[in-house]
């Protein structure tokens, strides 16, 4: 497929599932929110959870929110485990306990303390220099992970939770984070203003890896951070701003049809 008929498919792609609520997707939990402060904890939080069968992943975060009551800042910024626990008492989703996610709202809660926002948090350790924004994304896992202090914890999936990208995985759902908080359209939120879009890493999974090979997007052939980043640079050569524009689309296109070429 030549470059033009490549752009054509992906555009095409693009304007067809861009508009809300076209498929069912996990970001859609965010949507529930207007401020900032409620979007960027609650698309954390499901971003972390954002593994398995869609209904499960909404399911999951539906009883979270009833339980805090519809209010993710508030609630985190007030946490104490010994009184606020109990909120959370019952609510594993499948490798993850409770007390994963007790734990995670509690860093959550620490960082907000010290940095009053994520997206602080995250640009910390954000430079224009960067290529791409791995650097700082490492970071703020390895912050959000010091956060813990669990010594049952290296006995535990939290770290499954937040995973460093320098460990060589894709690390889908914090770039799935990511795209949410940076990007802007009908879907994601653009509500963090000092990280450009063309930083951006694309979100890979089983569905993406499959579209990727198929297109014949990338070389490399382990679906790895160097995957992601391959197709990244290939999708930038179509939309060099804004590269991980197509990865709502040819992900649900992807799981509803499968893509024939």
């Amino acid at each position: 497929m030549n470059q033009e008929s490549l752009k054509t498919l992906l555009d095409d792609l693009y304007f067809r599932y861009k508009r809300k609520y076209s498929s069912v997707d996990p970001v859609w939990n965010l949507h529930k929110f207007s401020d900032a402060k409620d979007i960027e904890i609650i698309g954390l939080i499901t971003s972390c959870y954002a593994y398995g069968q869609v209904n499960l992943i909404n399911n999951f975060i539906g009883k979270l929110l009833n339980r805090i009551g519809n209010k993710p800042h508030e609630f985190t910024i007030n946490f104490t485990k010994r009184k606020d626990k109990k909120y959370l008492s019952g609510l594993g989703y499948r490798f993850h306990t409770a007390d994963d996610l007790v734990n995670l709202i509690q860093s959550l809660r620490t960082a907000l303390d010290s940095y009053l926002s994520l997206q602080n948090l995250f640009v910390k350790n954000y430079s224009e220099e960067h290529n791409n924004i791995i650097p700082a994304l490492s970071s703020f896992s390895a912050k959000l992970n010091h956060n813990v202090k669990n010594n049952k914890r290296e006995k535990s999936y939290f770290a499954y939770l937040l995973p460093d990208p320098l460990q060589g995985s894709t690390c889908k759902r914090l770039m799935l984070f990511l795209r949410w908080m940076v990007r802007k359209d009908e879907i994601d939120f653009g509500i963090w203003d000092k990280i450009p879009p063309a930083k951006l890493i694309m979100p890979v999974d089983v569905h993406i890896s499959r579209v990727a090979k198929k297109l014949m997007l990338v070389k490399r052939k382990s679906v790895d951070l160097k995957f992601a980043v391959e197709l990244t640079g290939r999708l930038k050569k179509i939309d060099n701003a804004d590269p991980v524009k197509y990865d709502f689309s040819l992900c649900h296109y992807q799981m509803e049809h499968g893509l024939k070429t």
